[in-house]
């Protein structure tokens, strides 16, 4: 008998990680903790889990050490493409990288290089060379500039923002929810926020950012600021019959927006919306509208409304979005047997495709891509080895890549 986390379980796991895809969201189903935008420069049984190990130096500093032990990958927590071949993955207490062999595989082979206290919650890479992780609980921020071979810790991420989506605009500038940083990391700065703000806010750049608001019940209104929070603009008001409980906002682009609305949770379901504009919010579509019988209505959209496509699964999965037209979102069904499904957009939200295909792993759920064709997605588990699965087609079919670690019994 596999086993289902209830939803009330899911759910405060995902608030730890919010996100909307990110910036943070608070969502239910088993969401990656990490959760990315897709911005880049130009963002056996058990599996083989890497060549050279590094152990941790001091100030969390990875030196290479053949001699390292071995780590198990049975749970992986966070995801990072640099491209369709070669990327990061991180868990509790390490990271890896994959780059492609000979054979040209995806993720046939992963180098550990570092090891450490905490458990990762997300990687950003702005290119192969510059990389950040952060820690779930602690927050530590570690950075690399030579492509992995070493870890050091660059600072903490601000509590206020340590639930918010981290991205990099430069090695040096880089923001988390409201928090901003121009030293790579060492200091933050608070950006103004508006009042009533629900989940994390999320600036693109220092200048450009949304925020959702949710003042008095039955109502909600999405905010939009091009002067560094200094004023706030609505951009969008509307009522809901459904409060809301989390938000996860992706920009990916300037004056365009992802926007995630988490409603109720109930009987193992999750009611939710995602929204997006290309204009800076002067208009808005709604792409998705999943309303459920144990959870009720989608925020924002009326329980008699059909003309809005539905996502795959009874709650709600991993966001990605990859550019002002292409976004992936993953879907959950507790009761199914295989739970993980992923659909996508390839014209900003005006039509919906639902994969046609379905995945194990009751466990966390990372979705990445590095363009709108090449992805990864890790589903993982508390019984069975987490699985790799890539993509070149942009969801369409995915392929079985790797398998990593089977978890150890409980109480060994």
């Amino acid at each position: 008998m596999k086993k289902k986390l209830p939803a009330w379980a899911l759910l405060l796991a995902i608030s730890i990680m919010t996100a909307g895809c990110g910036a943070g969201a608070t969502q239910a189903g088993p969401t990656g903790q990490q959760e990315q935008n897709g911005q880049t420069v130009q963002e056996g049984e058990n599996g083989t889990t890497g060549g050279t190990g590094t152990a941790s130096g001091a100030g969390g500093q990875a030196s290479t050490d053949a001699n390292a032990a071995k780590v198990r990958m049975d749970d992986v927590t966070a995801l990072r493409l640099i491209d369709g071949k070669s990327g990061w993955i991180g868990g509790k207490g390490w990271i890896a990288r994959t780059d492609a062999g000979t054979s040209g595989s995806a993720g046939a082979a992963w180098d550990v290089q570092y090891q450490g206290q905490g458990t990762v919650q997300q990687i950003f890479a702005l290119n192969g060379q510059q990389a950040w992780a952060v820690m779930a609980d602690s927050g530590t921020l570690l950075a690399t500039q030579d492509g992995g071979k070493r870890w050091e810790s660059t600072g903490t991420v601000p509590k206020q923002g340590q639930a918010g989506f981290l991205h990099f605009v430069s090695f040096k500038e880089g923001f988390s929810g409201n928090q901003y940083t121009k030293d790579g990391g060492q200091t933050w700065s608070a950006l103004p926020v508006p009042d009533h703000t629900v989940g994390q806010p999320y600036y693109h750049d220092q200048q450009n950012g949304w925020a959702v608001t949710q003042s008095t019940e039955g109502s909600f209104r999405f905010l939009h600021t091009t002067n560094g929070g200094q004023k706030w603009t609505t951009v969008l008001s509307r009522t809901t019959e459904a409060p809301l409980n989390g938000v996860t906002i992706r920009s990916v682009e300037r004056g365009n927006a992802w926007i995630e609305l988490v409603g109720d949770t109930g009987m193992n379901q999750t009611s939710y919306s995602l929204w997006h504009t290309a204009d800076s919010g002067q208009s808005w579509r709604a792409v998705l509208a999943n309303a459920t019988a144990g959870a009720g209505p989608a925020p924002g959209i009326s329980q008699q409304d059909h003309q809005v496509p539905k996502n795959e699964g009874a709650a709600l999965g991993m966001l990605y979005a990859v550019n002002s037209s292409t976004a992936l979102m993953g879907g959950y069904c507790a009761p199914c047997d295989k739970p993980n499904t992923i659909g996508w957009t390839n014209d900003g939200g005006k039509t919906w495709n639902n994969g046609k295909q379905s995945f194990d792993g009751y466990g966390g759920q990372q979705i990445g891509m590095a363009n709108a064709k090449e992805g990864w997605a890790i589903f993982s588990d508390s019984e069975k080895a987490p699985v790799m699965y890539t993509t070149s087609d942009g969801g369409q079919h995915w392929t079985q890549g790797h398998v990593f670690d089977k978890p150890a019994p409980s109480g060994s």
